[in-house]
């Protein structure tokens, strides 16, 4: 069992940069992802790390621009996000899972099949 608090959102202007954390309560999962969804739009999956194979994987909608990272001693995960677009604009949510070895867990993250979610944090980008 797993308990996840996302922060860091909040409202910037296009071409700046956030970062985003996930805190992680309980046991440590293998596998996280980031993931967004805009109004009206379904659940998108962006970013995905195994943090135990060093794997990480991306959207390409965000390829380039964000990295995750997590960062083990304080058990929390990290988006941060570079080059901003107003598409960019959505709710994030961490999300974690126990999935092994690195390509199951991005495969997961493709598919949404994750357990445990963070509660999300807005994110907007104005042009």
């Amino acid at each position: 069992q797993v308990q996840l608090v996302e922060s860091g959102g909040g409202a910037v202007q296009a071409g700046g940069s956030l970062r985003l954390s996930c805190a992680a309560y309980g046991y440590t999962p293998s596998c996280l992802g980031w993931f967004r969804q805009a109004p009206g739009k379904e659940r998108e999956g962006i970013a995905s790390i195994y943090p135990g194979g060093g794997v990480t994987n991306y959207a390409d909608s965000v390829k380039g621009r964000f990295t995750i990272s997590q960062d083990n001693a304080k058990n929390t995960l990290y988006l941060q996000m570079n080059s901003l677009k107003p598409e960019d604009t959505a709710m994030y949510y961490c999300a974690a899972d126990w999935y092994a070895p690195g390509s199951r867990c991005s495969d997961a993250a493709i598919r949404k099949e994750f357990r445990y979610w963070g509660q999300g944090t807005q994110v907007t980008v104005s042009s």
